[in-house]
């Protein structure tokens, strides 16, 4: 167990320190950003709440594939001989489910931020969209890291991860964006907790996907 959970934070300390030392991805992400937003701003000055709130999540979205999905892309063929060596498969796969979803919990973050300075801030209660924002964020980085793993063994990777994302990302985005309704009124709304609950239960599900799943994708 113990030896697992050090290979984890060792593969996991890994992509950190790559981040660190190139940092396209982050600075590549907070550019795109920060540009749309400022476009956003341009065109449609300080929009009115369900705008505001749908905008933000879609933003999410492709922030989350831009940074995300190229997790195990980029990752190149003697690399990954070098982790068959010492890792098992399911450690591989969680340092990389845990490190996507620190990198969304910052970038959803970073957009509530830029979002609420350039488009205003019509949220009443903003440190619960913030929560919510960063459980979307994991939500969504679960989803594209687990596509990400399998996309990576085909011959047009992103091609796949749009075949095989629309149908996962649509509902579980409708689904964020009715969660984060709470935060723009006082108003409690029905089946909220039913709403978090199936949330949850999506992630343990591609979780478990991941964990079934993942060790016939680990070989060629």
């Amino acid at each position: 167990m113990n030896k697992s959970l050090n290979n984890i934070y060792t593969l996991l300390k890994k992509d950190i320190l790559i981040e660190f030392r190139q940092q396209y991805t982050f600075f590549g992400v907070l550019l795109y950003i920060a540009s749309t937003t400022f476009v956003i701003y341009l065109s449609m000055g300080q929009p009115e709440d369900k705008v505001w709130n749908g905008l933000f999540w879609v933003i999410l979205l492709f922030i989350c594939i831009n940074a995300v999905a190229r997790s195990f892309i980029q990752e190149g063929r003697g690399r990954m001989l070098y982790f068959y060596t010492i890792a098992s498969p399911i450690q591989f796969i969680f340092s990389k489910l845990i490190y996507n979803s620190l990198l969304m919990i910052l970038m959803s973050g970073l957009s509530l931020l830029l979002f609420t300075i350039l488009l205003g801030n019509p949220l009443t209660h903003g440190l619960i969209f913030f929560g919510i924002a960063c459980l979307g964020g994991i939500s969504l980085s679960l989803v594209f890291s687990f596509l990400a793993a399998i996309a990576a063994k085909a011959s047009q990777p992103s091609a796949i991860m749009a075949i095989l994302g629309f149908p996962l990302i649509i509902p579980q985005l409708l689904l964020l964006m009715k969660i984060a309704n709470i935060a723009f009124s006082d108003i409690v709304q029905n089946g909220l907790a039913q709403m978090v609950g199936l949330l949850c239960g999506f992630d343990i599900m591609i979780i478990a996907l991941a964990y079934i799943l993942f060790p016939f994708l680990w070989k060629d």
